[in-house]
């Protein structure tokens, strides 16, 4: 489908690329320490383009590009601060601010790899798992096709059973919350989130006006959960999990077209 993967192997972000260069407002409730594990050493970075930090504070402050912005005062300290990411979106703003520091060329990006969250451990949640992340950065894109390239990549998962809900968030409009049913549940689970990267994010990157990305960040445990037939996700990954369980399958489910 001529995806490129993206280098994922910083584990350690800064607050910057993980949160303010996606347009999230410094006072979210997911920029709490009961949400966002920081670092205490290296507390925080010292490594950031500058002529963008600029224009991403002018973007939060007053806005622009027909934004109000957030109308608040943005404050460097806060986004310097060091953090384990919460989402592999962090590097996609990497990727993307450095796609439009050359001539604008259409692209395709993926990444599978790890992310970390201060949520309680249940059935369905942990504090560390992994995240796929995909987005398409072209001319004339709209929900339509953000929407089957979701069906389209399910469907090879051999999940059908799809649904889209309205959702916000800070850096995508619109934006939906995408839930598969899973028979051993016998209700419809949340696999991921996606949406349309707003212009408050792309444009203070440099990217042209006239281009538009979609984008989705699904989680690898659910989706392998609904595949399998598995009711607890500490079964799958993390320190009670199942070896019998690893042994008895194979390390993927082949005839899938």
């Amino acid at each position: 489908m001529g995806f490129e993967e993206m280098p994922t192997n910083n584990f350690v972000e800064s607050s910057f690329w993980n949160f303010d260069a996606l347009f999230q407002p410094q006072q979210h409730p997911a920029r709490d320490s009961h949400d966002t594990f920081f670092l205490d050493a290296p507390s925080t970075t010292k490594r950031l383009p500058e002529d963008y930090v600029e224009r991403v504070k002018q973007i939060h402050e007053t806005g622009g590009y027909e934004s109000r912005g957030y109308v608040y005062d943005w404050k460097r300290e806060e986004a310097n601060k060091n953090l384990l990411r919460t989402h592999t979106t962090a590097v996609s703003s990497r990727m993307l601010y450095q796609l439009a520091q050359k001539p604008f060329a259409p692209k395709k990006y993926f990444s599978i790899d790890r992310v970390f969250r201060n949520e309680a451990v249940d059935r369905t949640h942990l504090a560390e798992f992994h995240q796929i992340e995909g987005l398409v950065c072209d001319r004339g894109l709209t929900l339509c096709d953000l929407i089957g390239v979701l069906h389209d990549f399910f469907s090879h998962l051999g999940m059908t059973k799809l649904k889209f809900k309205p959702a916000y968030n800070p850096y995508t409009e619109p934006s939906m919350e995408i839930f598969s049913y899973h028979e051993g549940f016998k209700k419809w689970v949340e696999v991921g989130n996606s949406g349309m990267f707003r212009p408050e994010m792309l444009r203070p990157m440099g990217l042209p006006e006239d281009v538009q990305v979609i984008a989705w960040g699904l989680s690898l445990e659910r989706p392998t959960m609904i595949l399998y037939g598995i009711d607890n996700i500490r079964d799958l990954f993390g320190p009670k999990v199942d070896l019998g369980l690893i042994k008895k399958n194979s390390i993927c489910r082949l005839g899938i077209n």
